[in-house]
């Protein structure tokens, strides 16, 4: 049994990655400015070299943008080496640019900031964006020829802001795909526990009866065999119906109800030859406490019949609580609490908020009180 995440739920958070070249793509629109002013060189060496500049830049915006997205997708981080190689490299041409062009390079610093926003730890990020920004205000009002324009710095801090939402947006949503994940799959494990939890109390009382029921026609195959004919249809009833009974616990559709195991317990108590002092009806109960006390009287009358070694077993029922207790040898605690059976009641007990108690009876038998609200 497994769960998988929905899949618009999931492309919802994954579709800025999935498109994301395209999307970076098509901002490079933005370098026709540089591309103009190198094709208005009126060397055709300098036209060629800024164009094998401008494209180069292009390439490494781009396969910058594809290795960190790849990484992303496969939860494989982009190294910091491969990270700072290619920001150096992009800077590197920005200068060379920016010899050629003057401040009209200063527009790739936007590209550079939103990737290394992108692809660097928070404090890198910052000092190199802000190391950018003093540049790109400072260097104008030194270098000759350079006419000072402070919209290139509020292009650069917009652009990093603007790059440091959208990433922490789509890795919110990726870890909360994670986490939704991660549920499904708790919820498969707790699915498995409990279905084993069923299986086990199911085969457990239902096999202690078939037990009991063919000791007992072994035992009068040769005093009464037409007795003993009877008690071995009955086993294979029994046989069959735990069959179902698993079946049906597999497939969810198996309920248990005080009111049937109230039965069940009446005809396996005597077929084990233990006096049953059991209620009439089970009317007065509750619909919120009829499977958790049917549990309880199926796993309390199992345990009577396996391990107390009583002459009577005596049940209580009342809206709210329900006793089984024997007046057997008795057990030691701690050694009934070591039981799958018990342990399982006991988680069932906690998950609908009740209280189980086991203990002495007033027979000197063994006690089993489950109490709900």
């Amino acid at each position: 049994m497994s769960e998988q995440i929905d899949p618009p739920a999931q492309e919802g958070g994954d579709r800025f990655w999935r498109f994301g070249p395209i999307f970076a793509a098509a901002w490079l629109i933005y370098l026709a400015y540089p591309i103009g002013e190198v094709l208005a060189k009126p060397s055709w060496f300098a036209r060629v070299a800024g164009l094998t500049l401008v494209i180069g830049f292009a390439l490494l915006f781009l396969g910058t943008f594809w290795a960190f997205r790849r990484g992303h997708r496969h939860d494989r981080p982009m190294s910091s080496a491969l990270a700072w190689g290619s920001l150096t490299a992009m800077l590197a041409i920005t200068a060379l640019l920016s010899l050629m062009l003057g401040t009209t390079a200063f527009g790739l610093t936007i590209y550079i900031a939103v990737i290394a926003v992108m692809i660097l730890p928070s404090v890198q990020s910052v000092t190199l964006v802000a190391a950018m920004l003093a540049s790109v205000e400072l260097l104008p009002r030194f270098v000759p020829d350079w006419e000072p324009d402070s919209f290139f710095g509020f292009q650069l801090i917009v652009s990093a802001l603007a790059a440091w939402g959208i990433t922490q947006i789509f890795r919110r949503n990726h870890e909360l795909a994670e986490a939704r994940q991660q549920l499904a799959d708790l919820a498969v494990v707790a699915e498995r526990e409990r279905m084993g939890r069923d299986v086990h109390d199911i085969l457990g009382h239902s096999l202690t009866v078939i037990t009991v029921k063919a000791e007992l026609a072994g035992r009068l195959i040769d005093l009464d065999p037409a007795r003993a004919a009877v008690e071995i249809a009955q086993v294979e009833a029994l046989a069959r119906e735990a069959l179902g009974d698993v079946r049906s616990t597999v497939s969810g559709a198996r309920r248990v109800d005080i009111a049937v195991e109230l039965g069940n317990a009446r005809s396996a108590l005597d077929a084990a030859g233990i006096g049953a002092d059991l209620p009439a009806d089970a009317d007065d109960v509750p619909l919120r406490n009829r499977e958790l006390f049917g549990w309880a009287l199926r796993e309390g009358v199992t345990n009577v019949i396996r391990h107390s070694g009583a002459q009577r077993c005596f049940v209580a029922l009342d809206p709210t609580s329900i006793v089984v207790s024997d007046d057997g040898r008795g057990m030691a605690t701690d050694a009934y609490s070591g039981g799958n059976g018990l342990r399982g009641l006991g988680e069932r007990v906690k998950a609908a908020n009740g209280t189980l108690v086991l203990g002495c009876g007033e027979s000197g038998g063994f006690r089993v009180e489950v109490m709900s609200q």
